[in-house]
């Protein structure tokens, strides 16, 4: 819907054991998925996943990695996922995620993420998120954050920050997407 191709290059940040990431793999060209996730035992256990569907063969780049260090799968991506990821990261790490993304994403391409979202900037009283009754924080995992907050990040990254909004997630995640500001 958005105009992924197979032929483009996808990094996937927090990819987990690659519950979404494996019909990204099957998707994708051969060596056009990377994906990226802070635990080691997640990442063996989406190596197992492919390996058992058949698609060791995509040749996915995955790496564990807790900064973002993004220049270690060499190359520019058209998009960037990432879900459910700056639901469990502070603004700061979310700025410095941002900050990687935008140097290894293509002029033209764009990162998608969700968030929990908060009715405004500084929301300090904890948010409880229908569906799925998920109960948000200010200042603790998990966290929520105003669109502007996530704007002023992107800002800061060097990025322009699009609101997506619904998009039919079971736990009430919205979207946003990020563009290098002369694209948006």
């Amino acid at each position: 819907e958005r105009g992924l191709k197979s032929s483009h290059k996808l990094l996937d940040i927090g990819c987990g054991c690659l519950r979404g990431g494996l019909r990204f793999v099957e998707y994708l060209d051969e060596s056009n998925y990377g994906g990226l996730d802070v635990n080691r035992s997640l990442i063996e256990a989406g190596m197992r996943e492919l390996d058992k569907a058949g698609l060791a063969h995509k040749r996915p780049m995955l790496l564990v990695d807790d900064r973002f260090s993004l220049e270690r799968f060499g190359m520019q991506f058209d998009y960037i996922l990432s879900v459910s990821l700056f639901t469990h990261l502070p603004m700061n790490a979310i700025v410095r995620c941002l900050s990687e993304a935008r140097k290894h994403l293509k002029p033209d391409g764009i990162y998608f993420s969700t968030f929990f979202e908060a009715p405004g900037p500084a929301h300090l009283k904890n948010l409880v998120h229908q569906p799925g009754g998920v109960v948000t924080n200010y200042d603790a995992d998990p966290f929520h954050y105003a669109f502007s907050e996530l704007a002023w990040t992107a800002d800061i990254a060097g990025l322009k920050a699009l609101p997506i909004g619904e998009w039919n997630h079971p736990r009430a995640q919205r979207m946003i997407a990020f563009q290098h500001p002369r694209i948006a």
